[in-house]
């Protein structure tokens, strides 16, 4: 498993688990994502993005997007796919990075910490505002300070070991279900063989 920075031919599979999932795709440009990606399979396990708007006070970096297919959670996927973009946010030279989240539980692991909403820059006091009208009723706000940020060990082992689950597939029907004895059964076209 890795992590790499979205290419343009992820932008369909991007916009297509987007939706499925909810998420939030206001000012979507593939660049800004990174994708979690199995290795041995060539199959892409997870995704987010950094979001950087501009603003009169300077620039506020925010996650976003973040959604892990459902046979790979629970093996540090997401904790990867956070990883890379506070370490992106930090190479590109901010401090902090913001996320409105409604379970701040999952990123509470990682060092971020809850933001009163009047202490927010104003403009991303205006897109949680957004946010919740439209994607994420419960969003509240969080941060972490790059430097502050921390992966725990169990997820990092948990990623290397990732494997996607197997998805369950129904058994097939048969006669039984029904009610029908097989071997006693006449149909209407029964050839007698």
């Amino acid at each position: 498993m890795y992590v790499r920075d979205a290419r343009n031919r992820d932008e369909a599979w991007l916009l297509d688990h987007i939706e499925a999932m909810g998420l939030d795709e206001v000012g979507f440009r593939s660049r800004d994502y990174v994708i979690a990606v199995d290795e041995a399979a060539s199959e892409r396990a997870g995704f987010g993005r950094v979001r950087v708007d501009r603003t009169d006070d300077g620039e506020v970096c925010e996650l976003t997007s973040l959604g892990v297919l459902e046979k790979w959670r629970g093996q540090g996927v997401g904790a990867h796919v956070v990883e890379r973009l506070v370490q992106t946010a930090g190479d590109d030279g901010f401090e902090l990075v913001y996320a409105f989240i409604d379970e701040p539980g999952y990123l509470r692991q990682f060092g971020f910490e809850r933001v009163d909403v009047a202490r927010l820059p104003d403009h991303l006091n205006e897109r949680l505002g957004k946010k919740q009208e439209t994607v994420t009723p419960g969003a509240v706000p969080i941060r972490v300070e790059v430097d502050r940020f921390r992966m725990p060990p169990r997820l990092r082992q948990a990623f290397k070991r990732a494997t996607p689950e197997e998805e369950e597939t129904e058994p097939q029907e048969g006669p039984e279900d029904f009610g029908i004895d097989p071997d006693e059964a006449t149909y209407k076209y029964d050839t007698g063989r």
